[in-house]
């Protein structure tokens, strides 16, 4: 299998966790957002970084710890999501808000992990 045609399979399969997401989301909004947390994209991500890379369990332990201590600032983006939709702020302040504060979470993470 060429690299165009391995790339093109991931990325369907990566919109495709994606678009299923929204779909469960129109009618369990509650359940879509357990999906779209789970571990399912850590282990995509997972399975890619082993296809490509077979037997380097280095690289698979490093992104596993990046993962494991990445969780920190994903909560505070949706913490902060969440107390933004209560107080009904327009859509564009909740990500605004939500995403500067997963960029402050992200950049301390990498301050911290990166080699």
């Amino acid at each position: 299998m060429s690299f165009d045609i391995k790339f093109i399979i991931k990325l369907c399969i990566s919109v495709c966790v994606i678009i299923f997401c929204t779909q469960i989301g129109r009618k369990l909004p509650s359940l879509a957002g357990l999906i779209a947390v789970m571990p399912l994209t850590g282990l995509v991500v997972l399975l890619w970084l082993y296809s490509d890379n077979p037997g380097n369990y280095a690289l698979m332990s490093d992104f596993t710890r990046g993962a494991i201590w990445g969780i920190i600032p994903s909560i505070l983006f949706f913490v902060t999501a969440f107390f933004c939709f209560k107080k009904e702020l327009a859509l564009w302040i909740v990500l605004s808000a939500s995403f500067a504060i997963w960029i402050i979470g992200a950049v301390i993470h990498q301050l911290f992990f990166h080699k």
